[in-house]
């Protein structure tokens, strides 16, 4: 059965209106769209493509976050629960994505490719750190496969730019696991979009929100102005999602809601180094991660990235901080003020002071020369030439603040969802790495905002999707088997 979006007088009507034309917004969309296909479900988008801010490639390092070589996910080299937990999370999304892909809504190609994720450490201090982190993920049933090496000659076989013209006696180690993945967010938000409008959805672009109220009825009134003509509309709807990254926050402020008073955003930008010399970009098949410098943001891990994006394979190495008050790429300069409000300012003041660190880090990296910031690349991949490579900008993100009784307020890393207490509306706060997890906390959401659905049928199909539907712990013989399955649907393994 297809849905149908009503358009009256009073403008459209929906059960669900997404805001924000990401990839959380098209994750919620075509879940329910496959769980509840009467329903009538409408995205509204600013900008005049999809995909256009944080879930477009170049504003993204593509990486599919499965806890492989993220190191900031493992400070201690001994608890292994964060990147865990990030492991399943993101086996939950390939399982999703995978059910998708045998049910003929999307083609894995054009969207995920194996990519091999490494770590690359050097000197003994970082070695001792990776030996005993590999030794602790190694009895993880979700990291079978991983490798460790100090040895040169493997290493140069792994990854042969970050080997070739470097000190033989330099002290180095690596661990790498072949099945990583690089995965194009955009051209996933647009599949994953395709299945909302393929069963009657409606996608607005250029439509800017500007107001969110709740109605005498129960319901919400979305408005705004189409950013083409001028024109103003209105979009009503029983759920609310809003996903629209940095402007997030102050939509949900805008809406009134009382579970996020207090909370606050902070705007980080990226800049990254990109490579398209043929010669070049042969010789190098993984996403290479190092060690953060100190104080650095999680999101600014330096990493040298095979990336493939429209069919064509590239480099990219960064990120490099960037600073703007814009929350979004293609937002304004006034952006980070209008979320201000009397209380989360001494939430913003507190953080600030007990993340010092992190602010001379910024300062350090805005006040970076070209020549020095190609010299990082340098450290990754020492026979570089500056003419091969092409610094781009790249996304805004919206660092989540929040108070807390004890400190005022705390600098959050990662996503937080947030919900109405009469579960009307809902969002999506912070960054880094919602896009690998969106569905674990799509399915979040789904099993908080609709409860009554959830019970009935719901909760039922998604276990049929996704067999275990748990984010918690599997036993070693259903891990493999169902990464096996999965691997397969996405096109990663003959």
């Amino acid at each position: 059965m297809q849905n149908h979006v009503e358009s009256t007088a009073s403008g459209i009507d929906a059960d669900l209106v997404l805001i924000g034309g990401g990839i959380m917004s098209a994750t919620l969309g075509s879940m329910i769209t496959v769980l509840q296909p009467d329903w009538r479900i409408v995205l509204v988008e600013k900008a005049d493509t999809l995909a256009s801010e944080s879930s477009n490639p170049w504003n993204n390092a593509g990486t599919g976050h499965s806890g492989f070589c993220e190191l900031n996910y493992m400070p201690d080299p001994v608890d292994g629960r964060k990147a865990g937990s990030i492991a399943r999370q993101f086996q939950v999304s390939r399982q999703w994505w995978a059910y998708l892909a045998d049910a003929g809504l999307i083609d894995p190609a054009s969207f995920i490719h194996t990519t091999p994720h490494m770590d690359v450490v050097f000197g003994q201090h970082d070695m001792d750190y990776l030996r005993s982190r590999y030794a602790t993920m190694a009895a993880d049933p979700f990291f079978e496969g991983l490798e460790f090496s100090d040895d040169p000659s493997t290493i140069r076989a792994w990854a042969p730019l970050v080997m070739n013209g470097r000190d033989s006696q330099e002290p180095i180690a690596a661990t790498r696991h072949p099945n990583g993945t690089d995965i194009d967010f955009g051209a996933l938000t647009r599949s994953l979009t395709g299945i909302i409008s393929g069963c009657g959805g409606r996608t607005l672009l250029s439509h800017d929100v500007r107001g969110l109220r709740k109605e005498s009825t129960g319901r919400w009134l979305v408005t705004g102005r189409k950013t083409t003509t001028g024109q103003s509309f209105e979009v009503r709807g029983r759920h609310v999602f809003v996903g629209a990254g940095g402007y997030a926050l102050r939509l949900l402020q805008q809406a009134k809601l009382p579970e996020v008073r207090g909370y606050a955003v902070l705007p980080v930008g990226a800049s990254f180094y990109r490579c398209e010399e043929a010669a070049v970009v042969a010789q190098h098949d993984a996403k290479v991660y190092g060690q953060a410098g100190l104080g650095a943001p999680p999101m600014s891990v330096p990493h040298l990235d095979k990336r493939v994006v429209d069919g064509r394979s590239y480099l990219m190495f960064g990120p490099y901080a960037t600073f703007s008050t814009k929350l979004l790429k293609a937002g304004k300069l006034t952006d980070f003020f209008t979320t201000l409000r009397w209380r989360n300012l001494p939430v913003l003041a507190a953080a600030a002071l007990q993340n010092l660190p992190l602010v001379k880090y910024l300062i350090k990296e805005l006040a970076a020369r070209p020549r020095s910031k190609f010299a990082q690349l340098q450290e990754f991949y020492p026979e570089a030439e500056l003419d091969q490579w092409e610094l781009i900008p790249a996304g805004q993100r919206a660092q989540l603040v929040t108070p807390d009784p004890r400190r005022i307020g705390v600098l959050q890393q990662g996503t937080e969802l947030v919900t109405s207490a009469d579960l009307s509306i809902s969002g999506l706060l912070g960054a880094s790495p919602g896009a690998s997890t969106a569905v674990p906390i799509m399915l979040d959401l789904v099993r908080k905002c609709f409860p009554e659905q959830w019970s009935k049928s719901w909760g039922e199909s998604i276990g049929r999707a996704i067999p275990g539907n748990t984010l918690i712990a599997w036993d070693s013989t259903t891990t493999r088997a169902s990464s096996q399955r999965t691997a397969v649907s996405l096109g990663l393994l003959p």
